[in-house]
C-alpha cells in the first residue's frame, strides 16, 4: 500500500473500503493510433482510516499528470443540468450574501467558467483558479480572469498579495480531488476574508455507501467525505462549518457552508446536527460499516454482467450513453468491452472520435443512436439519468429501453 498513513490525521491505514482491480487513468481517452500501444493500468483501491473515517485512494499518479498537462477532457458546460444547477446556486448565494460590484468571488477549480459567468453577468468581480490550462482558456475567452494554478497555501498567498481575498470562496467537486487536504484547507483559510463565507460541494460518502456508487471511486478522487470527517478537517484549520445542504447532484452530494472560527455570524444551523445524526445512524462512525461495502460492489458487478450476457444471448444491440470517468471505472472493473457494448455516445465534442481507456469502445456523437436504433441504452452517466432519458426519449419509438447500472441494474 503506497499511502500507509491517513492523508488528514496521519494514522496508519489498515482497512480496505473497496478494491476495483486494475484500470487505466479514467480520463486518458485514446486516439485511433494509440489503440495498439501498451496502456498503463493502476490499482484502484480505496482505504479507510479507523480514527477519522476518511476514505482515501492510494495515490497512483500526480495531480500534475491528471489535471495539469493541458489535455484535461472534462468541460462542465456540456451538461445542461449542471449549468442549471450553477445558475440556481449563483442566484441564491448572491441574494443570501448581498453580493455586489464591491464584492470578490473566488472559485477554486473554476473549469470553463460554467459558474463564474453568472456572477460576472451581474458585475460582481470574480477570479477563477484552475490547474487545467485548456479548460481555463475557455473561461478566459469569456472574459473571466483565471489563475492557472493548483490551489494550496502557496497559491493562496499569491491571491492575497493581489488583493483578491474572497467575500465568497467556492469550490464544486474539487475537495475530493485533493491529495493534500491539509494544505488545501489551510489555503482556503488564507483566501477567505475575516467576514467571508465559503461553500464547497462534493459527493456525499453517505450516498456512495447507501447507493452503492462504487464507480465514483477513481484516480482523480483522492478523498470520499462524510460531514463527520470534513467538519474535523476544517476545524483543524480554524474554519467552522455552520450549515449544510443535501443536494441531488452527482448521485447525492452535500454543500457545506463555512466561516472563520472566530466570526460571530452566521450561527450554526440545526442541519449540521441533523446530517451528522443521519450519518451516525447509517454507521459512518463505525469501521464495520466500511468493511461491508466491498462485498456489495462485487454483487453489483455480477448482476450487471448477468443482464448483459442474457441480452447478447437474445441478439440484442447495446450501446452506452456518457463517457465520464465513472463509466470507465465501471467498464474496466466489470471487464465490459466491445463484445457487449458497440459504442458510447457523448455530447462533449472533445471526446468524440476517441476511444474509452482500457475497453477501447469508440466514442461517437449522440446522433449515432438514431441511425443504429439499439435495443438498450446503458447510461454510464447515471447521475444524469433523468436528463439523458429526456434527451433520448425517441428510442421508445423503436422499442428501445434504458439501463441504469447503479445502485443495481435496472431497465426502464
Amino acid at each position: 500500500m503506497k499511502n500507509s498513513h491517513c492523508a488528514f490525521c496521519n494514522t496508519p491505514i489498515e482497512h480496505n473500503f473497496a478494491d476495483l482491480g486494475m484500470s487505466p487513468i479514467a480520463n486518458d481517452y485514446l486516439s485511433q493510433d494509440q489503440l495498439n500501444r501498451v496502456e498503463k493500468f493502476y490499482p484502484i483501491r480505496a482505504n479507510v482510516c479507523e480514527k477519522c473515517f476518511l476514505v482515501q485512494l492510494e495515490e497512483i499518479e500526480s495531480p500534475e499528470y491528471m489535471f495539469g498537462d493541458g489535455n484535461y477532457p472534462y468541460f462542465s458546460s456540456y451538461s445542461d443540468s449542471w449549468l442549471k444547477h450553477a445558475k440556481i446556486y449563483s442566484d441564491m448565494i448572491i441574494a443570501k450574501l448581498g453580493l455586489n460590484q464591491n464584492s470578490q468571488v473566488v472559485e477554486i477549480a473554476s473549469n470553463d467558467g460554467y459558474m463564474l459567468q453568472y456572477f460576472q453577468a451581474k458585475q460582481i468581480p470574480v477570479l477563477g483558479i484552475e490547474p487545467a490550462g485548456n479548460v481555463a482558456k475557455v473561461a478566459q475567452e469569456k472574459g473571466i480572469p483565471v489563475l492557472v494554478r493548483f490551489f494550496g497555501v502557496e497559491t493562496a498567498k499569491e491571491v492575497v498579495s493581489q488583493g483578491k481575498q474572497a467575500d465568497l470562496l467556492l469550490g464544486n467537486n474539487v475537495l475530493a480531488h485533493v491529495p493534500d487536504l491539509n494544505d488545501f484547507v489551510a489555503g482556503m483559510k488564507l483566501v477567505l476574508k475575516p467576514s467571508g463565507i465559503l461553500t464547497m460541494e462534493f459527493p456525499h460518502l453517505l450516498q456512495i455507501v447507501e447507493g452503492n456508487q462504487f464507480d465514483t471511486i477513481h484516480e482523480e478522487h483522492f478523498s470520499y467525505l462524510s460531514l463527520l470527517t470534513v467538519e474535523k478537517i476544517f476545524a483543524t484549520h480554524g474554519l467552522t462549518l455552520f450549515d449544510v445542504e443535501e443536494i441531488p447532484t452527482h448521485g447525492g452530494s452535500i454543500r457545506i457552508y463555512g466561516k472563520h472560527e472566530n466570526a460571530p455570524n452566521p450561527v450554526v444551523s440545526d442541519r449540521i446536527y441533523r446530517v451528522k445524526a443521519k450519518e451516525i445512524q447509517a454507521g459512518l462512525d463505525r469501521i464495520e460499516t466500511y468493511l461491508k461495502f466491498g462485498e456489495r460492489v462485487k454483487e453489483t458487478k455480477r448482476k450487471l454482467l448477468s443482464f448483459l450476457i442474457q441480452a447478447k444471448a437474445e441478439g440484442k444491440v447495446i450501446v452506452a450513453y456518457g463517457a465520464p470517468s465513472k463509466g470507465n471505472i465501471l467498464l474496466n472493473y466489470c471487464g465490459i468491452r466491445t463484445d457487449f457494448i458497440d459504442y458510447v455516445v457523448d455530447r462533449n465534442p472533445h471526446k468524440q472520435g476517441l476511444f474509452m481507456p482500457g475497453s477501447h469502445i469508440p466514442i461517437l456523437s449522440p446522433d449515432k443512436i438514431f441511425e443504429t436504433k439499439p435495443d438498450y441504452l446503458l447510461i454510464l452517466a447515471w447521475n444524469l439519468k433523468d436528463e439523458v432519458m429526456e434527451q433520448m426519449a425517441k428510442i421508445r419509438e423503436w422499442g428501445g429501453k434504458f439501463v441504469v447500472p447503479i445502485p443495481e441494474t435496472q431497465v426502464y
